[in-house]
C-alpha cells in the first residue's frame, strides 16, 4: 500500500480514536494501543480497516488531543454562529478537529490535499451535507490559518 492511502487510513482512524474517546472516556495512550493492536489492518464485523502510516496516525490522534484548547476555538469561529462546536455530532466533531490540527499544525500536509482528504473522510461515514459542511469549515480554517498557501489570484487587475 502506497504511504499517501496510508496517510489517508490513518485519517480515518484518527477520526475514529478521537470518537470512542470522546464516547468512553479513553486516553490518548489507551487510544493509541487499542487501534495500534485492534483496529489498524484489521477486519472487524465484516468491515476491512486500512492498514495505516502509524507514526502519522500517533501524532494526529496526540496532536488533536493536546492541541484542542487551540483547535476548537480555530473550529467554532469558521462554523455558522449558533452552531458551535459542541452541538455537532461526535463522529463531525471529531473530522473536524482532525483536519484543523492538520491544517494548523502539519504545514507539511498542502491545505488543499487536507481538506480534501478529511471531505473523504466525511463521505466514510454520512450520505448527506455533513462532507459539505466539512469542506466549508476546514476551507475557513485554512484561509484563516495559511491565507497565503489558499489567497486566490486577484482578477480584477488586468
Amino acid at each position: 500500500m502506497s504511504k499517501v492511502n496510508e496517510r489517508t487510513g490513518a485519517r480515518l482512524a484518527v477520526v475514529q480514536a478521537l470518537y470512542e474517546m470522546e464516547i468512553s472516556g479513553k486516553g490518548v495512550l489507551d487510544a493509541l494501543a487499542e487501534f495500534e493492536a485492534f483496529w489498524i489492518g484489521q477486519e472487524i464485523d465484516g468491515v476491512a480497516h486500512p492498514a495505516a502510516d502509524a507514526a502519522f496516525f500517533r501524532d494526529l490522534l496526540r496532536g488533536a488531543v493536546e492541541e484542542q484548547r487551540a483547535i476548537d476555538p480555530q473550529v467554532d469561529r469558521a462554523l455558522s454562529q449558533g452552531w458551535p462546536l459542541k452541538r455537532l455530532e461526535a463522529v463531525l466533531r471529531a473530522i473536524l478537529r482532525a483536519g484543523a490540527y492538520e491544517l494548523m499544525f502539519r504545514r507539511d500536509v498542502p491545505a488543499r490535499s487536507a481538506i480534501s482528504e478529511y471531505v473523504d473522510v466525511a463521505h466514510s461515514f454520512y450520505t448527506g451535507e455533513e462532507p459539505g459542511l466539512v469542506n466549508a469549515v476546514l476551507d475557513k480554517v485554512a484561509r484563516e490559518v495559511r491565507p497565503s498557501e489558499l489567497a486566490l489570484p486577484d482578477t480584477k487587475r488586468g
